[in-house]
């Protein structure tokens, strides 16, 4: 089977309200309720998207998340009622695309998630017109989708990968930070801190030193700058 979205809550009302609401609005959506469901949901069937709460039954959200991401990199959003900037900045740090805090508006997680899976769509070919880079070190092939580094292919999520296209079809000019959210990330309110930890972890897949960056070169007040070659 597959579906575009893959809800895995332990609150089996909420987890099972949110599926029918999305499917109602025509985003075909499956739910499990812990970690074990999970795997066995894999093992047979495919996903666009996860919907991952932090505080599973039999298990953590965030281990859940690394062992996901060692299989794919298609788009997992946490879902959860903690609100310690911590637990956001841990989500996204081990491979989370986005963090919405319950209680949420179905009407407004629809909406993102409907935005997510548009960008996930493009990241993966068709719509999304991108440029290639290679300088010896460096180098992006926009046709398999790959990003190497001395030869040795470096592991970026999808919103990473587009992330870092972007960039350098822009490269040499300062990119606002509000047009990474309107053009990456497709939402406007997309907040500055979950910008900041996606780009951190791009300057340490492809930085010779990632707290003095070669290639992403951050212009304070502005954004970001992609120089190629280096400095």
């Amino acid at each position: 089977m597959h579906c575009e979205c893959l809800i895995i809550d332990d609150e089996r009302v909420l987890a099972d309200s949110t599926a029918e609401y999305f499917n109602l609005f025509g985003v075909k959506t499956s739910a499990v309720y812990s970690a074990l469901e999970c795997r066995k949901f894999f093992e047979e069937n495919e996903t666009e998207l996860v919907l991952l709460d932090i505080n599973l039954g039999d298990g953590s959200g965030f281990e859940l998340c690394k062992e996901l991401r060692r299989k794919t990199e298609i788009p997992i959003i946490f879902i959860s009622a903690r609100t310690s900037d911590d637990d956001k900045i841990i989500a996204l740090n081990i491979g989370g695309d986005d963090y919405v805090q319950k209680p949420y508006s179905l009407g407004v997680l629809l909406a993102k998630v409907r935005v997510v899976l548009k960008r996930y769509g493009q990241s993966a070919g068709g719509g999304y017109s991108e440029q290639g880079y290679s300088d010896g070190r460096l180098a992006v092939d926009p046709y398999a989708k790959q990003v190497t580094v001395d030869g040795k292919p470096v592991k970026l999520t999808a919103l990473e990968y587009k992330l870092l296209s972007y960039l350098i079809r822009n490269a040499d000019r300062v990119v606002p930070k509000q047009e990474l959210f309107e053009k990456v990330w497709e939402d406007r309110f997309t907040g500055d801190g979950t910008l900041n930890v996606h780009i951190r972890k791009i300057r340490e897949a492809i930085e010779r030193e990632p707290g003095n960056p070669e290639y992403i070169i951050t212009v304070w007040g502005d954004g970001y700058r992609f120089h190629g070659g280096g400095q």
